[in-house]
């Protein structure tokens, strides 16, 4: 590293660290309709930082849902032109009572900060213009150009992403694009990314009875949406760890030989990974190990499931609604419109009477 930079940041780093804290503290839940003005404020604040570190043309652009912040250094003529994409909003922070302190108040232990996003991908995000604000601090000027688009809506599957894309893809025109949303394979080691997942989703919503029936009076004699659910959503997969859904894989590759000895060649130790988590066990499609199941074979994963009486306490109902959230994540030849297709057959054709 030029020691001028590790200078740099060795002198900013407790005005680095209160930006962030200032940045986590800011809600931005894209999932949640509470927290719209949050997400307006989040882009607000991410602006404010790409034109703080000398960025020549910072604009906060509309869309059909949340907007995005898009930025620019272009006086490196004749030189490549880099996109730097990254996203400011983050995932809602649910479970409340899971958390050791408050999601958006930012607490440091042990050389780490804990808050909701600031691993995705606010901490990445944040990164990538202070790399850039140094740069322009040290040398007045960078060796490339570079623009910037960072969106808010990456938590809820970017739906207004690509017509943005489309929209202002002049604007967006550049030689490479790098993820300021990714992640170190350990906090020492880096890694380099040749594939990501995509991703689709359902709700399930099951409705017997017009309303909640006593258990006492009608138990026995109706169905209960809550053993309903339950039983599409253990029918999801069979007892070897495989999605049970047909054409779930119909255009899914499987991996090569090859394949399987660049994924058995990693640095890997699977029992320490499971101790890291906590569990008794891994568990996953048969035939694969840890690894390749989770980067290169397509997944479904129930969400949350939810319904009936959740008090303190007993309530002998029997619950007329219950839901389910679920997504997936797929692999190359896979689309999202075909997958989605396939689990509302299965899930269409597994409900019973009632």
């Amino acid at each position: 590293m030029d020691e001028r930079i590790d200078a740099h940041f060795r002198a900013q780093r407790q005005r680095h660290l209160a930006e962030l804290v200032e940045f986590l503290r800011i809600p931005s839940c894209s999932a949640l309709p509470e927290h719209r003005q949050d997400i307006g404020a989040a882009a607000a604040w991410v602006a404010g930082q790409l034109t703080a570190a000398g960025i020549e043309t910072v604009r906060v652009l509309e869309t059909a849902g949340n907007p995005v912040v898009y930025g620019e250094w272009l006086a490196a003529a004749g030189k490549p032109t880099v996109l730097i994409y990254g996203h400011y909003d983050v995932q809602p922070p649910d479970p409340l009572d899971k958390w050791e302190t408050p999601p958006f108040e930012p607490a440091f232990r042990e050389n780490r900060i804990y808050a909701r996003g600031v691993s995705d991908d606010k901490g990445p995000l944040f990164q990538a213009i202070k790399a850039i604000e140094a740069l322009l601090l040290l040398d007045g000027r960078l060796p490339l150009n570079v623009k910037f688009l960072f969106e808010g809506e990456e938590e809820v599957g970017s739906p207004n992403l690509r017509p943005f894309i489309e929209a202002h893809a002049k604007l967006l025109a550049c030689d490479l694009v790098v993820s300021a949303d990714g992640a170190m394979w350990r906090p020492n080691e880096p890694s380099l990314t040749v594939g990501s997942k995509g991703l689709t989703g359902l709700e399930i919503h099951v409705n017997t009875a017009r309303t909640d029936l006593h258990s006492g009076r009608h138990g026995g004699g109706v169905p209960n949406a809550l053993h309903v659910l339950a039983g599409i959503v253990a029918g999801l997969h069979d007892e070897h760890g495989r999605v049970a859904v047909a054409g779930f894989y119909e255009n899914v590759r499987d991996l090569t030989p090859e394949e399987h000895q660049y994924f058995a060649g990693l640095p890997f130790d699977e029992e320490a990974y499971r101790q890291s988590l906590d569990l008794t066990a891994l568990v996953g499609e048969a035939g694969y190990s840890t690894l390749e199941r989770q980067w290169a074979r397509p997944t479904l994963d129930v969400n949350g499931m939810w319904g009936g009486f959740q008090g303190a306490g007993s309530k002998t109902v029997i619950p007329c609604d219950a839901y389910a959230k679920i997504t997936c994540r797929l692999v190359p030849n896979q689309t999202p419109d075909e997958i989605l297709l396939t689990l509302e057959n299965h899930i269409l054709s597994h409900v019973p009477a009632g």
